[in-house]
C-alpha cells in the first residue's frame, strides 16, 4: 500500500543499499544510427517517467526509508559527453567509460537512475546508450522488461516487441487414475526432499562451504573493486539448433556452453601440456574444483511487456519491486571428449533445480532474518553466500524481432550488474537472431576477459559442430 509519505522499500531493496551489496544494473544498447538526445528526451517523458520508481527518490524518516515522489529534471539524468569523433580506439574508450561507473555511486538525493548517450561509432554500433539503474528500483528481469516496453518494433512503430514466453504443459486427460495419484504423491515427496537438501547446502555455504580458489574466484573486498564490461555476439540460430537436436531448452544449452568455456579457461590456466587446440590438459586438477553459480530468481510473475507499457501510460498498475530468492547452481568443470556432455550435464542440473523450492525458501529466510535482526545481519549473510560461490549467471530472453528505442534502431543489448561480491558475472541476452554474451570481471582477477569470451564462443562452436556431425544423415 502506497501512503502519502511514499512506498516502503522491499526487503531485497533494503539489502541492495547495504555497503557490501550495493548493486547496480547496467543496460548497454547499441544503436544503428546516431542518437538524437532531444528525441530520446521526449520519449522518456512518455515512457519511463510515467513509472513511479523512476520519479521517486529515497527519503529516510526515522528508521524507515521510503520511495517518495519527486519532480524529475531530465537534464540531471541524461549525460551526453563530448567525444572526439576521430578517437583512435572507440571500443576501448567505451569499455573505460562504463568501467568508471563502478567507481562512483549515484546521487541519493535524486531518483536512482541515469542514461548516458554516446555518439561514438564502435565495431558493432553507430552510437551507444547506457542505462545505469540502482538494483533497489527493481529486479533485473523486470527492469529489462520495462525498458523493452518503452521500445517498438522497427517494422511497426506502433507495435510492442514480442518476447518469448514459457508454455506450461497441461495434462490431456484430467480423469483420476491410481498411477496419476501415485505419481503426484511421489512428485511432492521429491519436491520436499530436494528443497530440504538444497536449503541444507545453502546453510552450509553460509557457514563454511566455499568454492575452490581458482583464477576466476575473487578475494575479500571484490565487491568494491572496479569492474570491466565486455560483450560478444553469437548466432542465436546456432543455439536453437543445438536445443532442437538435443531436445533441451536454450537455458540448458547456455549453461552447457558456460561450463565448457570456463573449463577451457581454467584448463589453460592450470595446464602444462597443450593439445591440438592449444588447450592444456589438466583433467585431474579440474575434477577437484568446486565451482558454483549464484542465480537470482524472481519469485513472482514478471509483468508482461503490454502490462508494463500500460502502466507507463497510466492505464493500469503492475506489482513491482525486488521479490527475489537465490539458488546455488553447481557447475560441472572437467574435460570431455564429447562436447555434448556439457549440455547433457547442464540439463540434468537444471532439471533437478527446477524441482525445488530453494528460491522461495531463501527469500523467506532472508526476509525473516532482515525483520528479526536488521539489514546489517541480513546483508552479511547474503554477502557470505555470494562470496562463497564463484560466478553470477543469468539468461534473459529478449525481442524476437528488431526494435527501436524512441525511433533509434537497436543493434544489440548487453545487460550486466556490479556491486556484488563476485569477480565474474555472465549474462546472456537474446535479441532477434543474436545472442549477446555480456561478461563483467574484476580485472585484478581476470585480466583477459576477451580470452574468456573467446573460450565461450569456441565452446559453442565445438558443441554446434558435434551436433551437426552427429545428425548428418548417412549418404548411401
Amino acid at each position: 500500500m502506497v501512503s502519502n509519505d511514499g512506498e516502503p522499500l522491499s526487503p531485497a531493496a533494503r539489502l541492495f543499499h547495504a555497503p557490501t551489496i550495493n548493486c547496480y544494473v547496467i543496460a548497454i544498447m547499441g544503436c544503428k544510427t546516431r542518437i538524437n538526445p532531444q528525441v530520446i528526451k521526449e520519449g522518456l517523458c512518455q515512457t519511463l517517467l510515467k513509472h513511479p520508481r523512476f520519479t521517486s527518490k529515497l527519503v529516510k524518516k526515522g528508521r524507515k526509508t521510503r520511495w517518495t515522489p519527486t519532480t524529475v529534471n531530465l537534464d540531471e539524468h541524461m549525460i551526453i559527453p563530448e567525444i572526439d569523433p576521430s578517437i583512435e580506439y572507440p571500443d576501448r574508450f567505451l569499455e573505460d567509460y562504463i568501467s568508471n561507473f563502478t567507481k562512483t555511486p549515484l546521487d541519493l538525493s535524486k531518483p536512482l537512475w541515469e542514461l548516458h548517450l554516446l555518439n561514438i561509432k564502435t565495431s558493432d554500433a553507430e552510437a551507444v546508450g547506457i542505462f545505469r539503474i540502482h538494483h533497489s528500483i527493481g529486479d533485473g528481469a523486470s527492469l529489462i522488461s520495462l525498458l523493452l516496453a518503452a521500445t517498438r518494433k522497427t517494422s511497426d512503430p506502433e507495435a510492442l516487441p514480442t518476447v518469448p514466453t514459457h508454455k506450461r504443459l497441461t495434462s490431456p486427460n484430467p480423469s483420476f487414475s491410481f498411477w496419476r495419484f501415485f505419481f503426484a504423491i511421489w512428485w511432492g515427496l521429491l519436491l520436499i526432499w530436494h528443497t530440504l537438501v538444497d536449503m541444507l547446502m545453502f546453510i552450509l555455504t553460509i557457514l563454511f562451504i566455499r568454492d575452490t580458489p581458482t583464477p576466476l574466484k575473487g578475494a575479500p573486498g571484490v565487491e568494491h573493486n572496479t569492474k570491466r564490461f565486455v560483450h560478444r555476439t553469437v548466432n542465436l540460430d546456432d543455439i536453437k539448433l543445438v536445443k532442437k537436436e538435443m531436445k533441451t531448452t536454450i537455458n540448458d544449452v547456455l549453461l552447457g556452453v558456460t561450463q565448457a568455456g570456463l573449463t577451457r579457461y581454467l584448463n589453460r590456466a592450470y595446464g602444462e601440456d597443450a593439445n591440438s587446440d592449444g588447450v592444456k590438459q589438466t583433467s585431474g586438477v579440474l575434477k577437484k574444483i568446486r565451482l558454483r553459480a549464484a542465480i537470482l530468481v524472481n519469485i513472482r510473475p514478471v509483468g508482461g511487456i503490454q502490462d508494463l507499457a500500460d502502466m507507463m501510460a497510466e492505464k493500469s498498475k503492475v506489482r513491482w519491486g525486488n521479490w527475489m530468492g537465490y539458488i546455488i547452481l553447481p557447475f560441472s568443470i572437467g574435460l570431455h571428449e564429447d562436447p555434448l556432455e556439457y549440455v547433457r550435464q547442464a540439463k540434468a542440473t537444471i532439471d533437478r533445480k527446477k524441482h525445488s523450492l530453494e528460491a522461495i525458501c531463501s527469500y523467506a529466510c532472508a526476509k525473516l532474518v532482515l525483520n528479526l535482526f536488521g539489514v546489517k545481519v541480513a546483508a552479511a549473510i547474503t554477502r557470505r553466500v555470494l562470496f562463497n560461490t564463484t560466478v553470477a549467471f543469468s539468461n534473459v530472453p529478449g525481442p524476437v524481432e528488431e526494435i527501436s528505442f524512441c525511433g533509434h534502431p537497436a543493434a544489440y543489448f548487453a545487460p550486466s550488474v556490479y556491486g556484488h561480491p563476485h569477480a565474474l558475472t555472465i549474462h546472456y541476452q537474446s535479441y532477434a537472431n543474436k545472442m549477446t554474451i555480456s561478461v563483467s570481471v574484476d580485472p585484478h582477477v581476470i585480466p583477459d576477459p576477451y580470452l574468456l569470451c573467446d573460450d565461450l564462443e569456441q565452446s559453442l562452436k565445438r558443441i554446434l559442430d558435434a551436433v551437426q556431425k552427429k545428425h548428418v544423415p548417412n549418404v548411401i
